[in-house]
């Protein structure tokens, strides 16, 4: 796959590096408080198009609907089961989209090494500033809330790591430097999952090690864990318990891919139907690769069936081209690739190997 190289500003040494992790808290549900003030204290949900009624996961919720368990990429039927008087609203991209623009002109002033996450959430590395980083991000989190209403919370440590976990741990509203010598007392107690990498395929397989907690994984050692896994990965996962991380904030990602997805309110069975609504995905996802002057080299197509079983087919052409003919034949291909006589839940038309043109 050809893509272009990733630009990075290491920015200070890793030993030197002090990195602000910024977190807009319950972001999309704030916006909509904001625009609806009677709801303030209430569970709210956003995602879908607001009816749990029909197919949808949620987006976020506010703090008052997380007590019964609501999360994110949570069947919207599932949050009404659990929560029957939450108030369910459409998610609404322009508004968000406006308010993280006023979000990041303030993170820009603070630092240009600043590396987005979606648009509720980036990574500054603010070692070249000579003022007290709690001051800069206490004055940061009011120029926010000045300037939108809304409330973030900040976290500061020496690495991306340590400073993500510092902006959770005292959510909502919260303002926290972790040092290294933090990480017994304040990071050992955390639950395993709280580490990045650690998804639920590792956490499954880390506590059939007895491994529940970061400090079990630090207590664990290289060692130990390489009885589960590869030398690397045991590596990789007794650092972060440890609370080393070496990786500098980006101040530039370069996109691998471009793609949109659509679940069908009922199960899709016509294969026509998924060739035409695979043709206006690809309208759409190679308007965007047109409008950033790239070119595709793959094609996938995913489908996924009424069971949750998920599939993808790629084709890939010798260079990259945003040529609509030559993309739809490739889509069409990967399409019918697919065992297209059963009930297909959710369809998704994706570009990779991006390349400049």
């Amino acid at each position: 796959m050809t893509s272009a190289a990733a630009t990075t500003d290491p920015g200070a040494p890793a030993a030197a590096r002090i990195i602000m992790h910024v977190d807009m808290d319950a972001f999309f549900a704030s916006v909509e408080l904001k625009r609806r003030p009677s709801l303030r204290g209430q569970p709210v949900i956003v995602g879908g198009r607001g009816d749990p009624a029909r197919r949808g996961v949620v987006s976020t919720a506010t703090y008052e609907a997380r007590v019964f368990g609501i999360h994110s990429g949570m069947a919207l039927r599932t949050a009404a089961r659990l929560c029957p008087d939450a108030v369910f609203l459409p998610v609404d991209f322009p508004a968000y989209h406006e308010a993280s623009a006023q979000v990041f002109e303030c993170l820009a002033a603070v630092s240009e090494r600043l590396q987005p996450v979606g648009l509720d959430e980036a990574y500054m590395d603010i070692s070249h500033r000579s003022d007290d980083p709690l001051g800069i991000g206490r004055r940061l989190k009011d120029d926010i809330h000045t300037a939108t209403d809304l409330v973030a919370s900040v976290g500061i440590g020496p690495n991306r790591l340590l400073a993500k976990i510092a902006s959770d741990l005292e959510k909502p509203n919260g303002l926290t430097r972790l040092h290294p010598a933090d990480v017994p007392e304040r990071v050992w107690p955390l639950p395993v999952r709280t580490l990045h990498g650690v998804g639920p395929r590792t956490a499954e397989r880390l506590a059939g090690l007895g491994v529940e907690t970061v400090g079990d994984l630090a207590r664990m050692g290289r060692d130990g864990l390489s009885t589960e896994f590869s030398p690397r990965h045991a590596q990789s996962l007794s650092d972060s318990a440890h609370g080393i991380d070496e990786r500098p904030v980006q101040t530039e990602r370069v996109r691998k891919s471009i793609g949109r997805e659509r679940t069908f309110q009922q199960d899709c069975r016509s294969s026509g139907r998924l060739d035409h609504e695979a043709r206006l995905m690809l309208d759409e996802v190679r308007g965007r690769l047109t409008a950033r002057q790239l070119g595709a080299r793959t094609v996938t197509v995913k489908l996924r069936y009424r069971d949750f079983t998920t599939h993808t087919r790629s084709q890939s052409l010798a260079s990259a081209t945003d040529d609509h003919e030559a993309l739809a034949a490739l889509v069409r291909q990967c399409l019918f690739a697919h065992r297209l006589h059963r009930a297909v839940r959710l369809l998704g038309v994706q570009l990779s190997g991006l390349t400049p043109l």
